[in-house]
């Protein structure tokens, strides 16, 4: 493996109660986190392939660890979502060159599909910095019950020279979804939209 990890975390959530109201079947998301060495900290380099290279294998990496932590199989995953943190001697494009060109494939086949975009932030922080992680259904963006966020940090994480990367997958939307659109037993999953 070409990343240098130093760390993997996995988080699952699980939410059975909404507002005083029982949530049947528990909604449930994971993410499962990375945090790696910076091979260009600190220094400006104008071919970021050793980053990209990195970002498709932890898409598989992260995707399968969270996929299990959710106890699912892969194709029974609905939402998911991408997100990294660059320490203070990164820069935001060594976040995009992980998150962007290569990391897509290997979720989707983990997954089993994945029409729509992957949902995807990036920024820079230090230790304890909060990543979002934006969530949306894997096979049609338009599908509001499944607009989302999943909200992650690691206490001594990233370091200067430093990145966490994570990938989140939801079994379910949100809990007691009711502002309408698109539902999920109407997608047609052709086009990544409806």
């Amino acid at each position: 493996m070409k990343a240098k990890i130093r760390k993997l975390v996995t988080f699952v959530e699980e939410t059975r109660l909404e507002m005083g109201r029982p949530v049947e079947p528990a909604t449930r998301r994971a993410a499962a986190v990375a945090v790696i060495e910076n091979p260009f900290a600190g220094q400006y380099v104008e071919d970021l392939t050793l980053l990209i290279e990195i970002g498709e294998e932890l898409g598989r990496l992260l995707t399968e660890r969270a996929v299990t932590a959710l106890g699912i199989p892969g194709d029974r995953a609905e939402s998911y979502g991408k997100a990294a943190a660059v320490g203070e001697d990164g820069e935001l494009e060594h976040a995009a060159a992980i998150l962007h060109p290569k990391l897509g494939g290997p979720v989707r086949q983990v997954l089993g599909k994945g029409a729509a975009l992957i949902p995807s932030s990036k920024k820079r922080g230090g230790p304890g910095v909060v990543l979002d992680i934006p969530l949306g259904h894997k096979d049609a963006a338009f599908v509001r019950s499944h607009f989302d966020g999943m909200e992650v940090r690691i206490a001594d994480a990233p370091r200067a020279r430093e990145i966490v990367v994570a990938v989140a997958v939801t079994d379910s939307g949100r809990p007691l979804p009711r502002v309408g659109g698109l539902t999920k037993d109407q997608i047609k999953g052709e086009d990544g939209l409806r």
